[in-house]
Order: structure tokens, then C-alpha cells, then sequence
């Protein structure tokens, strides 16, 4: 009893000049959960006394611990570029600064300054779009997901969609493309098999109540062998003559050539702009190398039903995802392509990381075994399937340290690596060159 009577009450215990620069509302929260779990610990007999001190040390690391911020810096020495778990493509700083300040000021948004009245949030992104695909018209949502969803719902409602079985496929999160059909309530019209579709199985499929013949580009996945698939050019061409709309679900989207003849099978959105499609949608965030965005362009005669559907005001993205995306669109238009860290990784040489690599091995050797070797990469974030690129990295052995250990360790201390063949692996691929310095001193840190 003695033991309960010594337990502060809260309204005394909060005023301890410890708290002073402490939210006092966080502060009593937890000083009531801390000082509720003591009286139930004495009362089991699982403590037989308690120290104050030691009281509002525990309070304070639950503040600390409640208040820290989950999202944080890593540094990506797995190799893959585009990685979907560690926040997909970067956001140079350059690119951050010219924006910030339009971002954190008021800004015209939606208005227009010439006019002096309400504009339009997405016309900040049209001119640039226009530019760089000669198409009609453009919009933006938050991913290509929406996107799909969006332009299925506007054209398709109780309507049929006409999809190859071959590409009903299935994105990261377990999103499947007939899912989000039913959804947007089009029905789903299967054509062909799974690893052969003709042209005749587009023609034979319309009817009536056909809206749209679409193709989904098989950007996580390849079919090899026995295969055949209808090219958007002969699908634009069946759907003209039938007066129904053909529609390209790109998934990641590319303007420029890509390295290591990674788009053999990936034509980039100005070769497909050649074909002029009704419609197109890709991501932002994927090969594009900018913000999380699903971007929709083509006729201008669509676009603008698609803003007319009330739902794009559920899907329509912020200032700064469009100050984001008009700085690297521009960045493309100016060929200013050092500016999209992205693309910067996919074509560093692989002299430069074999520089970068032997820096890092030299600095680290009298504390744990390094060596450079080659390896292969992939991009990643669901784009350019079973297609490796070239690499450089380094092994990490110390002691008689387990690979998941050595792993492990990195991890708590902010270098997500790799484990090929038995051993760690830091992937200069991408790793940023300005990291090189910090992720020395971290291994250095981790088996000091």
C-alpha cells in the first residue's frame, strides 16, 4: 500500500520541469498509460518499488518514440532502380528547390491570370504534354490505376471493354486489370488466349454494345515462345472503322531511348503517339522518373468528357505532385535529362561505378573484407520484365558474420543491400555519389 501511495498523481507529475518543452497533451496521455501500467505492476508483485527518475525517462522515450517520423532516408544499395518499397523513382534536390516556393506560397493553381478568373488545375501540365507527344489533350490523376479506372468508368459504364486474355494482368497489391473493370462497371469482353491473339478476334468481338478496344501493355511480365499480340496500330486501325474508341494502358511510360536495347520491347509514348491513339495512360513515378501520377493524353474530344466525370474529383492530384511533374516534363523538353535522377542512374557507365565501387572498397578494407565484382541489375516497379542491366558492386564480409546478419544490421542503420551467392552486396547501380561518404561511415559504424 505504502508502494501505491508513493505513485505521483498526474496533474502533479506533468508539472516536472522536465516536460517544459514537451506537448503537455502528449505528455499527460502518456504519463497516465505509464503511471496506470506501474500501479498494475505492483499489484501483480511484478515490481516491488520504482524510481521517479526512471518514470519520466520512460515517458520521455514514449514521446520520442510516438513523435519520431516513420518515413526516412535510406540509401538503395540493392541495385534496383525504379524500387517500389523504397519510394520508387527520386526527386532531384534541383528540382525540389524550383518548387518549393511556389509550392509553400499561394500560387494559380486554379486561375487564371489572364483572364483574372477560375482556371484549370490541369493546364499546367497540357502545354508541356502537347509539346513533347503532339497530342490534343491531357489530364492528370494520382496513379495510372485511376487512370484505367477513370477513362473505363467515362466510356465503358455498362458497356463492353474488349482486353486479349493475354493481358489481363495483374499489378503490384494484388490489383488486377478485370477487377477494376468491374469496378468502373465496363464489362469485360476476353478475346483470344492466353499466349495468342489475331486482329480477327478484335473485329469478331464488336458489337453493339462495344465502347472500347484496349490493349494493356505487359510491363511486370513477359509470355515467351508460341506467342503472337495484336500491335496498337492494327487495333487503332479496327477500332476507327467501327467508330469505338481504342484505349493503350501503357503502365510505365518512357520519352527517350532506353540503354542495354531495354526498349526492344518497350516502345516509348513518342513512338505510340506516332500510331495517334484515342487514348493513352502511364505513370509518373515508373520510367517517366517523376512524382506518383497517372497521365492521360490524347483527343481532346475525350479528355474533356473525362473531366467531366465526377469522380476525377476524387482522383485528382495536389499542387505540388503538378509543380513536380511540369519541372520534369520541362526538364525533358530543355534535354536536360541530368535533372531526372532516374534516368541519370539507368545510363551511368559502368567506368564510373567501378570508380565509385573501388573508392568505397579502398575506404572500408581495414575493417571488413570488400571486393568489386560485375553483376546484373534490374530497373524494377513493374517495368521492363526478365531484362537485366549491367552493374557494379561490392561484397561485404566481416568476421564470421552471417549474410542476414551483416544484412540486418545495415538495415538498422539505413543501407538497404542485397544477398546474392551467400555474401552481401552494396549495388552501385543505385547508390547516389553523394552517399558514398555516409555509407562508408556507416558500415564503419555498424562493425566498429
Amino acid at each position: 500500500m505504502d508502494l501505491l501511495k508513493s505513485i505521483p498523481k498526474v496533474d502533479k507529475f506533468i508539472k516536472n520541469k522536465t516536460f517544459e518543452n514537451y506537448s503537455l497533451k502528449l505528455i499527460t496521455k502518456i504519463a497516465k498509460e505509464q503511471i496506470n501500467q506501474l500501479r498494475e505492476d505492483i499489484l501483480s508483485n511484478k515490481i516491488n518499488n520504482f524510481n521517479e527518475d526512471q518514470l519520466i525517462k520512460n515517458t520521455i522515450n514514449e514521446y520520442e518514440k510516438i513523435t519520431k517520423p516513420s518515413l526516412q532516408n535510406l540509401i538503395n544499395a540493392t541495385g534496383i532502380i525504379v524500387h517500389t518499397n523504397l519510394g520508387r523513382s527520386l526527386i532531384s534536390q534541383e528540382s525540389f528547390d524550383k518548387v518549393k516556393k511556389v509550392a509553400s506560397s499561394y500560387n494559380n493553381l486554379e486561375y487564371d491570370l489572364q483572364a483574372g478568373k477560375r482556371g484549370e488545375r490541369y493546364s499546367h501540365i497540357v502545354k508541356a504534354l502537347q509539346n513533347l507527344t503532339a497530342c490534343e489533350d491531357a489530364i492528370v490523376v494520382n496513379n495510372n490505376a485511376s487512370a484505367v479506372f477513370l477513362i473505363l468508368n467515362t466510356f465503358s459504364k455498362n458497356k463492353e471493354t474488349v482486353v486479349s486474355r493475354g493481358e489481363l494482368v495483374e499489378i503490384g497489391g494484388s490489383f488486377r486489370v478485370p477487377e477494376v473493370m468491374t469496378q468502373s462497371g465496363a464489362i469485360l469482353k476476353e478475346i483470344g488466349t492466353t499466349n495468342k491473339t489475331h486482329k480477327k478476334d478484335y473485329e469478331n468481338a464488336i458489337n453493339e454494345n462495344t465502347s472500347i478496344l484496349m490493349k494493356v501493355h505487359k510491363s511486370n511480365y513477359s509470355i515467351e515462345g508460341f506467342t503472337s499480340e495484336v500491335e496498337l496500330k492494327d487495333i487503332i486501325e479496327v477500332a476507327n472503322k467501327n467508330n469505338v474508341i481504342d484505349y493503350f494502358d501503357m503502365g510505365s511510360g518512357h520519352m527517350i531511348d532506353l540503354p542495354y536495347n531495354l526498349d526492344l520491347k518497350e516502345p516509348s509514348i513518342l513512338k505510340i503517339m506516332e500510331n495517334n491513339p484515342s487514348l493513352l495512360s502511364f505513370s509518373g513515378d515508373k520510367l517517366l522518373g517523376s512524382v506518383q501520377a497517372g497521365i492521360i493524353i490524347g483527343k481532346k474530344e475525350l479528355i474533356e468528357k473525362i473531366k467531366k466525370n465526377q469522380l476525377l474529383r476524387m482522383l485528382r492530384v495536389d499542387k505540388i505532385t503538378l509543380c513536380l511533374l511540369e519541372e520534369h516534363l520541362n526538364s525533358y523538353l530543355k534535354d536536360e535529362l541530368n535533372n531526372i535522377p532516374t534516368l541519370k542512374m539507368l545510363h551511368t557507365s559502368i567506368d564510373e561505378l567501378k570508380k565509385r565501387a573501388s573508392y568505397v572498397k579502398e575506404s572500408l578494407e581495414d575493417i571488413c573484407k570488400c571486393e568489386v565484382i560485375n553483376t546484373q541489375t534490374l530497373i524494377g516497379g513493374g517495368t521492363t520484365p526478365n531484362r537485366k542491366i549491367p552493374s557494379i558492386a561490392i561484397t561485404i564480409e566481416y568476421k564470421d558474420y552471417k549474410p542476414n546478419k551483416i544484412e540486418k544490421l545495415l538495415r538498422e542503420n539505413g543501407v538497404i543491400s542485397r544477398i546474392e551467392n551467400e555474401k552481401v552486396l552494396f549495388d552501385f547501380r543505385s547508390i547516389q555519389e553523394c552517399e558514398l561518404d555516409e555509407i562508408i561511415a556507416i558500415v564503419r559504424k555498424v562493425f566498429k
